[in-house]
């Protein structure tokens, strides 16, 4: 029977970093947060499979640092899936690859219509992934045995899937493609700072008035520091609907605020006086805050057609052609080119929409040589014919 243990001392992780070390082939790593339980978004379990070295399951808040392992591996593949969920707390503990084979995203590139870890290794290896214990509290102490031995699965099979999918990519002509995406992962900002991180608030645009947008913030940044204080997930502090509720209700006492029925969730009542304070500050506060959040946000495209014709138009029939594009190559059109990227360009065009102007301004906005060769030309000709279409009524009544 496969041993499960968990790795928890210096000592133990050393030999482990030999053992590893001193496998073949690409490395799979995989990491277990506890998000909806925790506060930060740190690691709790990381696993590592390479053949010829075996499973290893490492407690990182017990073992610290792991500089030591990042060395022996840094420069070797490594598989993941969805690599952007696992990056950011594996470069916490030091573990930062150079190059990543990310199989979800090969998925997608491949145009599998469900790309979940169980669903893949089913369809590609014929291996039954159970999935239940995705959800957990990785954070527990001890972890049960049924969890380690779902953990040490998702890696186990990780280098055979990524195989099978290298073999359908080189199939499909689509390495190249995958190998640009995969570089795009590691040099990507994973945690991009949010000038005002509180409007992410689930309810916010139901909130009318100044004074009571004001309560949301201050209620929102009161809820994120307690949660950060006390590592909790702020949802099972105070749900967003309660902030939300409160925010609009703007009451008058600390009695009105806990007599809310809408005001729930487990620190609602214990933490009341964290709560009122936070209504006084925005009753008091001259600092208000806009209606909208600052930035260069785009409007919503429901709401184009009134506000710039003209880039609906673009839109619009850059949508179109690129739909087209998706099904004959069976890529999802957001991984053909983001559905941001194409906003931008279309509310904003260069002046002459020219195949290689097309090209600069999607590259600016972050696109990948290889969707800039596949997109240019009909993003170009759709803006070219957008603008026909706008024209020709003029022409005639004229």
């Amino acid at each position: 029977m496969p041993d499960h243990s968990v790795i928890a001392t210096r000592e133990d992780y050393l030999s482990a970093v030999d053992a590893i070390a001193g496998g073949t082939g690409p490395v799979a790593v995989d990491a277990e947060r506890a998000s909806g339980f925790r506060y930060s978004q740190r690691a709790y379990l990381i696993q590592v499979f390479r053949r010829g070295a075996g499973t290893f399951l490492f407690d990182p808040p017990a073992v610290g640092r792991f500089d030591e392992l990042n060395a022996a591996i840094a420069d070797d593949e490594w598989v993941l899936h969805a690599a952007t969920q696992d990056l950011t707390c594996l470069r916490e503990v030091g573990l930062d690859p150079h190059t990543i084979f990310d199989t979800e995203l090969a998925a997608r590139l491949l145009g599998m219509p469900r790309v979940g870890l169980g669903t893949v290794v089913e369809e590609l290896l014929g291996v039954h992934l159970a999935k239940e214990h995705s959800a957990a509290d990785w954070s527990t102490r001890p972890l049960p045995e049924p969890w380690l031995v779902y953990a040490a699965l998702d890696v186990e099979l990780l280098p055979d899937l990524r195989d099978a999918i290298a073999g359908l990519l080189e199939e499909a002509g689509k390495t190249g493609y995958a190998r640009q995406e995969f570089a795009d992962e590691l040099a990507r900002d994973l945690k991009p700072v949010r000038a005002e991180p509180w409007r992410r608030l689930s309810g916010i645009h139901s909130i009318r008035g100044l004074r009571n947008l004001a309560a949301a913030r201050e209620l929102w940044l009161s809820r994120d520091e307690f949660a950060r204080e006390s590592d909790t997930a702020p949802g099972r502090l105070i749900p967003d609907a309660s902030l939300t509720a409160a925010a609009k209700a703007f009451p008058e006492s600390k009695r009105a605020l806990a007599a809310l029925r809408e005001f729930n969730g487990r620190a609602s009542r214990t933490e009341i006086d964290r709560w009122w304070d936070a209504i006084e500050r925005a009753r008091t506060t001259k600092d208000l805050p806009v209606l909208r959040g600052n930035g260069d946000t785009l409007p919503p495209p429901r709401a184009w057609g009134d506000r710039n014709p003209e880039a609906d138009a673009r839109l619009k029939a850059a949508r179109a052609a690129l739909g087209e594009l998706s099904e004959e190559l069976a890529i999802p059109v957001e991984n053909l080119l983001t559905p941001e990227t194409l906003r931008r360009v279309a509310w904003a065009p260069p002046a002459e929409p020219d195949p290689e102007a097309i090209g600069s301004a999607l590259a600016e906005w972050g696109a990948r040589p290889w969707q800039i060769e596949a997109t240019t030309q009909l993003i170009s000709q759709a803006f070219v014919d957008a603008h026909q279409t706008d024209v020709e009524p003029d022409e005639a009544d004229s």
